[in-house]
């Protein structure tokens, strides 16, 4: 297997290989010239998230500023939104569904570093002759109809079920089921949303 194929595989790899720092270099030039951009440059903006970001659907919109890793291992459903300072490494497959809000100062994370510094810290790769260390990555998925709150955390390796609300400040380490409302550190089911919780008056006059 390349070291590519590796990280997707959630196996141990060598970031530093198979072209990935370039691959990351580019992604975060694209996002500085995305976050020096004015929302009302859309065409500009829009040009921009095709290199970034290809996989996305029609009427996605980025507040900016974003940063991500790579962008080409992100994909995003229509009609999703996400608000200010967006970060996502995503060294893992990050896939957000249509109609996702994402508040401000949400990280999408998958890489995981090992616990031991012997086994995390940097070290020269007598192969490739540059210094490197080694981590794995697990993906993320954010399902449908979800809303994710300002200033939550979502680590490597999670599932946030169809029409789940994560409340603010959460940092979510384990899947969460379709349609719950869910908050903490870390982040743990409080009940389920039902058809009781809908408005019972839509107008807005």
């Amino acid at each position: 297997m390349t070291q590519r194929e590796r990280m997707f595989a959630g196996k141990l790899y060598d970031p530093f290989a198979d072209g990935m720092p370039e691959e990351r270099t580019q992604a975060h030039r694209l996002c500085k010239l995305y976050n020096d951009t004015f929302d009302t440059d859309v065409e500009r903006r829009k040009a921009l998230l095709d290199q970034l970001m290809p996989n996305r659907g029609e009427n996605v919109y980025l507040q900016g500023p974003i940063y991500f890793d790579f962008g080409i291992h992100t994909s995003m459903g229509r009609d999703s939104y996400a608000n200010f300072n967006l970060t996502v490494l995503d060294e893992g497959k990050v896939t957000i569904g249509e109609s996702v809000f994402i508040g401000p100062n949400v990280s999408l994370l998958t890489p995981i570093h090992p616990l031991c510094y012997e086994d995390r810290n940097s070290f020269f790769n007598e192969k490739t002759g540059v210094v490197t260390n080694l981590e794995f990555a697990a993906p993320i998925t954010i399902e449908d109809n979800c809303w994710i709150a300002a200033n939550v955390t979502i680590c490597g390796g999670v599932t946030i079920g169809a029409g789940s609300v994560i409340g603010a400040g959460s940092v979510v380490t384990r899947d969460i089921p379709p349609n719950s409302l869910a908050a903490g550190n870390p982040c743990r089911v409080i009940r389920q949303i039902t058809q009781a919780d809908r408005l019972k008056d839509r107008s807005v006059d």
